[in-house]
């Protein structure tokens, strides 16, 4: 094992710790080592720490760390903190991506914002906890591969793992964060009819015929996404993501193929959004018969949307006021697990260190300040949530 030390309850040393592990995710970085060094570093800590620790592979060789704290009784509060293990990738870094650096009150380093702050404030946390005293039970979920597919956890909830509530402490800038956007990932081949270039009587264009469907999705993203809004998360909207077509100067491309993507609003699902696309060919068709396009869905998640004045938000926010910090509550721009534990049933909300505008980024780096002060709200969030009657549940 590493050897490495963590002083109980130090969650920027161990975010520092963390940050120093390389977990860049195999399926988006070729040759990435993935979350195993990082999850057997946190599990020998949080051990050492006195929490009961299990490790499962959420897939082969990209394993969860799952960590409990207090009492698990029958009928006694639970509460869940999760937090993902994986990072990006460090083409064009600024800095040193995995060195910790700590300059200037900042921890630099690959996955310092998104999200091993906010995984070791969770840990820390979760130990304060138990030391001052638990009527219930936290669990500690540090998972694989949500930048991803996310494996971690899904592989989590399939084990029938559960709590009255969550936080998950992606990089929000210590605000409540109740809802996020899904996303869906379309896909839309368009078919011509390949002739030499000077035959206008053969060919037909299959790339022009893909301009004409993005003037109908850009009245769509202007017109109609415009008026569907979220009191949190503003409104919907619509991008292309890539397009490709057309084998040389002097010859009509046969195909085009174009790729969108449709961020949803809670209340929309990626079926509606397929659907949206399919019905912008249709007017196109019924402008150009020529036209021909087939749309298919190649992925997407689900939006995520808790009450504002739901119990954890409330526990939450109330944590804030009690540290003498502001209760900001706003919407998270980026998809999250929080939205696969809900549609587990367990309420989730977002809430932890850093800033989400410097994940993936060139320069990547959060707050010590903010480490320390997301690690004492959570704390105080977890002491009150696992009271004999719990908090509001």
């Amino acid at each position: 094992m590493s050897g490495e030390r963590v002083a109980p309850g130090d969650a920027v040393a161990l975010a520092a710790a963390l940050v120093r592990v390389d977990s860049r995710n195999p399926s988006l970085v070729a040759g990435g080592p993935g979350e195993a060094p990082a999850a057997r570093l946190l599990a020998e800590i949080l051990r050492d720490w006195g929490l009961r620790v299990t490790v499962a592979e959420a897939a082969p060789g990209r394993p969860n760390v799952v960590a409990r704290a207090g009492a698990a009784r029958p009928g006694a509060p639970t509460l869940m903190f999760n937090g993902h293990l994986d990072v990006v990738g460090v083409e064009g870094m600024a800095h040193a991506p995995f060195d910790a650096e700590r300059r200037e009150g900042r921890l630099y380093g690959r996955g310092s914002a998104d999200m091993k702050a906010g995984v070791a404030a969770m840990c820390a946390a979760a130990w304060r906890a138990a030391r001052a005293g638990l009527g219930g039970e936290v669990i500690v979920a540090a998972v694989a591969d949500e930048e991803f597919e996310s494996l971690g956890t899904r592989a989590l909830l399939a084990a029938g793992v559960r709590a009255d509530a969550a936080v998950v402490t992606e990089p929000t800038r210590l605000a409540v964060c109740p809802a996020h956007r899904g996303f869906a990932w379309i896909e839309v081949t368009v078919r011509g009819r390949a002739a030499h270039g000077s035959r206008y009587d053969l060919g037909v264009d299959a790339i022009r015929h893909a301009a004409l469907l993005m003037t109908e999705l850009d009245a769509l993203e202007a017109g109609e996404l415009v008026r569907r809004t979220h009191p949190l998360l503003g409104r919907a909207s619509l991008h292309a993501a890539t397009i490709a077509g057309g084998t040389g100067w002097s010859t009509y491309p046969e195909a085009c193929t174009l790729r969108v993507e449709r961020r949803t609003l809670p209340g929309e699902t990626s079926d509606d959004a397929v659907r949206e696309v399919e019905e912008a060919c249709a007017r196109v068709r019924s402008r150009r018969p020529t036209f021909e396009a087939s749309v298919q869905l190649d992925g997407g998640q689900r939006p995520s949307d808790v009450a504002p004045d739901a119990p954890v938000a409330r526990a939450l926010r109330a944590a804030l006021e009690a540290e003498g910090h502001p209760a900001r509550v706003e919407g998270m721009s980026a998809w999250t697990d929080a939205a696969l534990l809900n549609d587990a049933g367990i309420p989730a909300i977002c809430f932890g260190p850093g800033d989400i505008t410097l994940a993936h980024a060139a320069e990547e780096w959060v707050e010590v300040r903010e480490i320390e002060q997301a690690t004492a709200v959570l704390a105080r969030v977890a002491e009150t949530w696992c009271r004999e009657r719990g908090f509001g549940v």
